[in-house]
């Protein structure tokens, strides 16, 4: 196996890819910020509106990122990304020419229907060796989370100097970018890997959702991202209200982000390390509980608004680099792809049910509803999360069984279980596949390739 490093065309796909993807999450993320102090100039303005706009697109991405993805396998992955990036640069443009805030919403709508993640993953596969993926996959994760930095620092700005209209056609033209990136950057692929890596496996669906491992991390992600929606229904009108400028309010998720990695990034490494990234997720959810419960009791000083957004991207920060892996260890062989399918929906829907409801709440009850209402559902998450296990760390391979004859499968996936360093099998004859997750110090990679050739014709 090639350990060397990425080769010119897998970085030249990473960088690619990262930019398509990372420039429609900047166009997703850029509207966050600033929409509920901007919203207000629409006649039809309400708190729970504005709620609704920040997380409709939610909505759309969660019902159709899993079917985009099957569709790529279909059609081809460009065409789908293509015809995604079309569709969210449509709704950018129906949402910088609508008048009211409904027209807004029916814009953010279209955004989500360009749900294009199944197929840039299951692109990035096709456009790496097998032990490369993981660095395809960390350069695209790496491209997402500077978009959603990127949002923070420069729509205050941008809203400022622009304004809402304005700042949904400059995610058009984001939109258009990718495009570009994909047709002129993208390398040419020779192969396409196993879906069931990448994509979901619609017949496994109902059993992954009756995984209880696996369900205490969707519901975690779901009210991750329904908490971080629902606050900014609030947040930049605190700040305001605390005497900070929309234009400035950059010079306050600046410094707190930074301070933030810089105390999330070595409880990372330590926590890794000592093989306790369940008790680090649960340290993360308890600072989110305390940075809101500080906003909940002193919401009109903006030091503690300081406090209080470093607190919690700490905890947020953690939670969204520990996630993948957490989900990986805990997913059975061979289906990651379905795992990760439901784990990104339960996430947009997440953030649709969070914008929605913080507006509701805020509209009702002012920040302090919200406040309480994100601290009920985190202490919920804690409470499910007690049953979380750690499990070891576990490496995925798939290798060909290209000659083993249907009735020997089930005597290979058996003496596959049977080798050292080898936790879960699953032999697929009809992909001519086996998908492994090993114990990488304890795998010896010419002793299962000689095994599997005893099985072969």
């Amino acid at each position: 196996m090639n350990q060397s490093g990425l080769n010119r065309t897998e970085k030249k796909a990473a960088i690619a890819l990262a930019s398509v993807f990372g420039l429609r999450m900047l166009g997703l993320f850029l509207i966050m910020p600033v929409m509920a102090i901007y919203g207000q100039v629409y006649p039809d303005y309400t708190p729970f509106l504005v709620g609704v706009a920040i997380g409709a697109y939610g909505l759309t991405q969660a019902f159709l990122q899993i079917p985009m993805g099957w569709l790529s396998d279909r059609i081809g992955r460009r065409p789908v990304i293509f015809a995604g990036l079309f569709v969210f640069a449509l709704g950018s443009v129906v949402a910088a020419m609508a008048e009211t805030m409904h027209g807004v919403i029916i814009g953010r709508v279209m955004q989500g229907a360009g749900a294009i993640a199944g197929a840039v993953l299951a692109l990035a596969a096709d456009s790496a060796r097998e032990d490369q993926r993981p660095k395809v996959m960390a350069v695209i994760g790496m491209g997402i989370g500077l978009s959603f930095v990127l949002a923070l620092i420069i729509a205050p700005i941008l809203g400022e100097q622009i304004g809402m209209s304005g700042l949904f056609w400059f995610t058009a033209v984001l939109a258009l970018g990718g495009m570009v990136m994909l047709w002129k950057v993208m390398p040419a692929t020779h192969q396409k890997v196993p879906s069931r890596d990448v994509l979901p496996v619609p017949k496994e669906l109902g059993r992954l959702l009756r995984d209880s491992q696996l369900g205490r991390l969707n519901f975690g992600v779901f009210v991750l991202h329904l908490v971080l929606t629902a606050w900014f229904v609030t947040l930049p009108l605190q700040m305001v209200e605390a005497g900070l400028a929309p234009q400035h309010h950059s010079w306050l998720y600046l410094p707190t982000l930074i301070l933030s990695f810089a105390v999330m990034v070595p409880m990372m490494i330590v926590l890794v390390r000592r093989q306790q990234q369940v008790l680090g997720m649960r340290l993360a959810m308890t600072l989110l509980v305390v940075a809101l419960s500080v906003i909940a009791l002193f919401s009109d000083q903006l030091w503690t608004i300081v406090l209080s957004v470093w607190i919690f991207f700490i905890g947020f920060n953690y939670l969204e680099a520990s996630f993948p892996a957490l989900l990986t260890q805990h997913a059975p062989a061979g289906s990651k792809g379905s795992a990760s399918g439901l784990f990104t929906t339960c996430q947009f829907a997440g953030a649709f049910i969070g914008g929605a409801a913080g507006g509701y709440f805020y509209q009702q009850g002012g920040t302090l509803a919200v406040m309480l209402f994100a601290i009920a559902l985190l202490v919920l998450w804690i409470l499910a999360s007690a049953g979380l296990r750690q499990v070891a760390a576990t490496t995925r391979m798939n290798l060909s069984i290209a000659g083993v004859p249907v009735e020997h499968t089930e005597a290979l996936a058996a003496a596959l279980i049977e080798q050292p360093g080898i936790e879960e099998a699953i032999v697929l004859p009809e992909e001519g596949t086996t998908y492994l997750k090993i114990k990488r110090d304890q795998y010896d990679a010419a002793a299962i390739q000689a095994l599997i050739a005893r099985y072969q014709n």
